[in-house]
């Protein structure tokens, strides 16, 4: 048990959009590349992050000061238009 890498992926989870957007697809993945691999964490602490509610993670990061967030910048095709 890590109580240090459960902190860093919460703090990445409330600053990083993009983190949060792949969180609200595949929670437990994102939760494990966080982590830097499934063995990093115990199930307890990956089923307990899980379990953290996407629009309560959004609303933490609407309430910090946006220059403590790292936002996601869309992805061009070949002709600058977002995706």
């Amino acid at each position: 048990m890590s109580q240090k890498t459960v902190q860093a992926i919460i703090g990445r989870l409330a600053t990083d959009e993009e983190i949060r957007l792949r969180f609200r697809q595949a929670r437990d993945a994102t939760i494990a590349e966080a982590a830097g691999g499934p063995e990093a964490l115990t199930a307890v602490e990956r089923d307990a992050l899980a379990s953290i509610d996407p629009d309560l993670l959004d609303r933490l990061a609407d309430a910090l000061d946006p220059r403590l967030q790292q936002v996601r910048i869309p992805a061009a095709d070949g002709g600058g238009m977002p995706r």
